[in-house]
C-alpha cells in the first residue's frame, strides 16, 4: 500500500488513492507555474511505467492483474517518486526509479501492504546515491521554456549550467559551510519569502492538498503533525541558539519537500507506525532525522533518509506502544 495512511472506514484502497491524487494537484499546478510542465511528462512517464511494472510483476507471479492496476497505489506511488526528482532528469532516470520502487521496494516484499520501506522514498534514495550529478540538476525558476525541458528529458544534451539553479537547501548548506552568516546567504536569487523562490508555492499546495485530505478524514493528524513539530521544534532550538548558522524552523518547513513529506510521504500505512503513539514517534523520529541530515549531511535534502531509517524501526515502535490488554497488567503478553 502506498501513501497516504489510510482510514479505512467506508473508504476503498480505489477511492483513497483517487482522493490522494486529487490533493496532489494543487500542488503540481503550482509546479508547472512556477517551474514548467516538464513535470507533466515525467509523471505520465512513470506512471506509464509503474503500471507496466506492476502488470508484469503480477503476471509473473500469478496474481490477478486488473484489480490490483485499478486499486490506484501504483499511479500513487509513480507520482511521488516524479515529484521527488527533478523535472527535467532524462526519462530512463525516471524509469529506473520507479522500476526499483514498484518492483524492488514493493513487489519483492510481497507486494501491496507487505513492503517494509516506503517504495517513493527507497526510489528516491537510490536515485540521488546512483546519480547524484543528474539528481542535483533542478531548472531555475521561470528560466526553461517547455520545448528545452522536453528536449532534456527525451534524451537531448545536457550542458545546462546556465538554466539550473542551486535549490534553496543546496545554496543555504554550500553557504554554510563556506562559514557565511544565514542573513547574507538569504540574500542569493535562490530564496522567496520564507524558502526556495517558487518552490514556497509548491509546498503551499501541497499543504492544502495535506489538508483537504485530513478534512476527508483520508489521513489522521498524528503523521503530519509529529513530522512538522520533529523539524520544526529542532530548528527552532538551534535557531535559537544561533541564529547567524542555522536558518529558522519556517525555512525548513517551506522548503524542499517538507509539506510533501508530511502529508503524503509518512502517512503510508504500510511503512509507518500504526498505533496512535507510534505514530507520534515514528513521523517526529521522521522530522528530526530530516533536519541532521540537511544540515549536517552530504545530501541537501533528508525526508527520504529520515523515513527509511525510521521504517526500520517500525516493528518495535509498534511492539512498544501497544496499548494494554484487556486484563492484563501493562498489556504485557503471556
Amino acid at each position: 500500500m502506498t501513501s497516504p495512511h489510510i482510514r479505512l472506514d467506508n473508504n476503498s484502497v480505489q477511492r483513497v488513492m483517487l482522493y490522494v491524487l486529487l490533493a496532489l494537484v494543487p500542488g503540481i499546478v503550482a509546479y508547472v507555474w512556477n517551474v514548467g510542465a516538464g513535470i507533466l511528462v515525467n509523471i505520465a512517464i512513470a506512471s506509464v511505467t509503474a503500471l507496466g511494472a506492476e502488470a508484469l510483476v503480477l503476471k509473473l507471479r500469478n496474481r490477478p492483474i486488473a484489480i490490483t492496476l485499478t486499486d490506484g497505489s501504483a499511479i500513487v506511488t509513480a507520482w511521488l517518486i516524479a515529484l521527488a526528482l527533478p523535472s527535467i532528469v532524462p526519462w530512463w532516470l525516471t524509469v529506473i526509479a520507479v522500476l526499483i520502487g514498484i518492483v524492488g521496494a514493493k513487489h519483492l516484499y510481497g507486494g501491496i501492504g507487505q513492503n517494509p520501506f516506503n517504495p517513493a522514498m527507497a526510489a528516491y534514495c537510490a536515485a540521488i546515491i546512483a546519480y547524484p550529478a543528474l539528481m542535483s540538476q533542478w531548472p531555475a525558476v521561470g528560466q526553461v521554456d517547455f520545448a528545452t525541458q522536453l528536449q532534456l528529458i527525451l534524451g537531448g544534451g545536457r550542458e545546462i549550467d546556465g538554466i539550473t539553479g542551486a535549490t534553496a537547501l543546496d545554496a543555504m548548506r554550500t553557504g554554510l559551510r563556506k562559514n557565511e552568516a544565514v542573513s547574507a546567504i538569504f540574500e542569493s536569487t535562490a530564496f522567496g519569502y520564507a524558502g526556495g523562490n517558487g518552490w514556497e508555492y509548491i509546498g503551499a499546495g501541497y499543504l492544502l492538498g495535506g489538508l483537504f485530505l485530513l478534512w476527508r478524514r483520508i489521513i489522521s493528524w498524528h503523521l503530519p503533525f509529529a513530522f512538522i513539530a520533529g523539524m520544526g521544534l529542532t530548528a527552532t532550538l538551534f535557531w535559537a541558539i544561533s541564529p547567524e548558522q542555522y536558518p529558522s524552523p519556517l525555512f525548513h518547513l517551506a522548503s524542499g519537500g517538507a509539506m510533501l513529506g508530511a502529508f503524503f510521504i509518512v502517512t503510508d500505512p504500510v511503512t509507518s507506525a500504526s498505533t496512535p503513539r507510534g505514530k507520534l514517534i515514528f513521523a517526529a523520529g521522521v522530522g528530526i532525522i530530516a533536519w541532521f541530515v540537511r544540515t549536517f549531511g552530504v545530501y541537501p535534502e533528508g525526508v527520504a533518509f529520515g523515513v527509511l531509517l525510521m521504517n526500520i524501526g517500525v516493528p518495535l515502535i509498534d511492539r512498544k506502544t501497544q496499548p494494554p490488554i484487556f486484563g492484563r497488567r501493562g498489556g504485557k503478553q503471556p
